[in-house]
């Protein structure tokens, strides 16, 4: 089966918009919230939700002592919460790492590529979102920590769909689409405004140009991963609308942002007391919005039994080196052992290769404690995770057409994702797995 090496490029402060300076989860949140005052924002934030870590279970890794002391590092997740609980039992759909910069202000930003293959506490070898669901924030944070030879304590993540009242509240956006990301995109409506109660409108015909979209619209666009660049590709859109909040939440009006406050705040988690959160609200102006990076930087693809499609760090030990090079300059940082022992890991789990008589675990059961997989060869069953679009556009090597075993075609194959709104029981969505 063959391998896609993808080198992801990095480039210069000058070249990055705003968006791309800013994190998918707290983005479109904070930008508001830095424009309203330190009194305001500290009484509200009682309707955040605040709650404890065992720092034991974190995995903290021993650093330098500049890393130690010259920097705050937060882990910061996007959630897939159709309850509205932020606990474990939730995939992460966005992991990112933020390191603010105590001396200078700076704030840089590092994207943990949600199926990068990596240990997960137990020593198994899964897709990095899989942390969250099993373990919470407390399993997410010792994730990074371990596979990255971090320091984090401290973590704040958001339901995902909080971003729709963010945008309906700012008035809506205005974004170029695709002819396949209009057909995309209104797929995905469907269980968007399923999940969050709010409404839109289907654009026919389904032309490329460029649309205002209301929340339910921009979101939906932003979680389109069937265009050929998959995750790489959905970020890369997920920062396009973050850039575009950024921008309005300047000349929003004070009660406009207030509003978005109210509703966004209570469908944030976080482990900053509030006279933390107080604290670093009161310095704000100060921050500024540095370069930002992707992990891992130099990857492949592959497909695995059980887990499914992955991304592959080429290598572990070189990422993470490159990752601290990125955040904390020539800080006297070398490799621990335990990533060149996860490097080791890693390569052996790659050897087990996905076949026909393969089964690949759906995403939907991590943390149920199921156990649940579905045959790799399953064609639209409602809980087959990768055999349809996923794995059709991996098997046609990127083909740009192709015809998944779900219902519907696409340019990434089709097809549902794990089947759930495809072929399966809710074949209603045209062929969109809203993941």
């Amino acid at each position: 089966m063959a391998r896609r090496s993808h080198r992801r490029r990095r480039h210069g402060l000058a070249s990055w918009s705003i968006g791309k300076k800013l994190g998918v989860i707290l983005g479109g949140t904070f930008a508001a919230v830095a424009a309203t005052g330190v009194v305001l924002v500290a009484s509200k934030m009682t309707k955040i939700e605040t709650t404890e870590l065992d720092t034991d279970k974190l995995n903290i890794a021993e650093t330098s002592e500049e890393q130690e002391t010259g920097y705050l590092n937060v882990a910061l997740f996007g959630l897939d919460s159709r309850e509205g609980d932020l606990g474990k039992g939730n995939r992460s759909d966005t992991m990112m790492i933020a390191s603010l910069n105590k001396a200078t202000g700076e704030v840089k930003l590092v994207s943990v590529y949600r199926d990068t293959l990596l240990e997960l506490d137990d020593g198994s070898y899964n897709k990095a979102n899989a942390a969250y669901a099993f373990g919470g924030p407390e399993g997410a944070i010792s994730l990074i920590n371990r596979n990255m030879d971090m320091d984090i304590s401290k973590y704040v993540a958001v339901n995902f769909n909080a971003l729709v009242d963010v945008i309906d509240a700012l008035g809506g956006l205005d974004i170029t689409l695709t002819d396949a990301e209009v057909v995309h995109m209104n797929n995905y409506c469907v269980e968007t405004s399923k999940v969050t109660g709010a409404d839109y409108t289907k654009i026919e015909p389904e032309v490329a140009g460029t649309y205002h979209l209301n929340g339910v619209q921009a979101v939906s666009y932003s979680r389109i991963r069937y265009t050929g660049g998959g995750d790489f590709e959905r970020t890369s859109r997920q920062r396009h609308v973050l850039e575009l909040i950024a921008e309005k939440a300047q000349s929003a009006s004070f009660s406009t942002l207030n509003k978005i406050i109210d509703k966004v705040f209570p469908q944030v988690s976080t482990n900053f007391t509030i006279a933390e959160m107080i604290a670093y609200a009161k310095d704000i102006a100060k921050y500024k919005l540095g370069d930002s990076m992707g992990f891992p930087d130099n990857n492949s693809f592959d497909m695995l039994d059980v887990v499914g499609s992955v991304v592959i760090p080429e290598t572990l030990t070189s990422n993470v080196e490159d990752v601290h090079k990125f955040l904390f300059g020539d800080d006297g940082y070398t490799i621990s052992s335990n990533i060149t022992d996860i490097e080791d890991g890693i390569r052996e789990k790659c050897t087990h290769k996905a076949t026909s008589d393969s089964v690949i675990e759906s995403d939907d059961d991590y943390g149920s404690g199921s156990g649940t997989s579905n045959d790799y060869s399953n064609s639209g069953s409602s809980n087959s995770n990768y055999n349809n679009s996923y794995n059709n556009s991996y098997n046609n090597s990127g083909s740009s057409s192709g015809t998944g075993s779900g219902s519907g075609t696409g340019d990434s194959g089709g097809g549902s994702d794990y089947g759930d709104y495809g072929g399966g029981s809710d074949g209603d969505y045209s062929g969109e797995d809203y993941d």
